[in-house]
């Protein structure tokens, strides 16, 4: 898994009655864009987190330049 600051992260509710956790990756502290990850919720509540296999990372839209 790789991410870069400014992505999105959505953690997928495990079971039923439990909504999906979605937060924006603000620090990437592992090498080559790794894991762990400070997350920060719409809360403003921060976490730093390693994610597993129920979490999406979405990349945030990016310029390019060249075209």
């Amino acid at each position: 898994m790789e991410a870069t600051v400014g992505d999105q992260i959505c953690i997928r509710g495990g079971a039923v009655g439990h909504p999906d956790k979605e937060g924006e990756i603000v620090e990437v502290r592992g090498t080559g864009g790794e894991p762990p990850y400070l997350e920060r919720f719409a809360s403003g509540q921060t976490s730093l987190l390693f994610p597993g296999p129920d979490a999406v990372i979405i990349p945030r839209q990016r310029t390019d330049p060249e075209g």
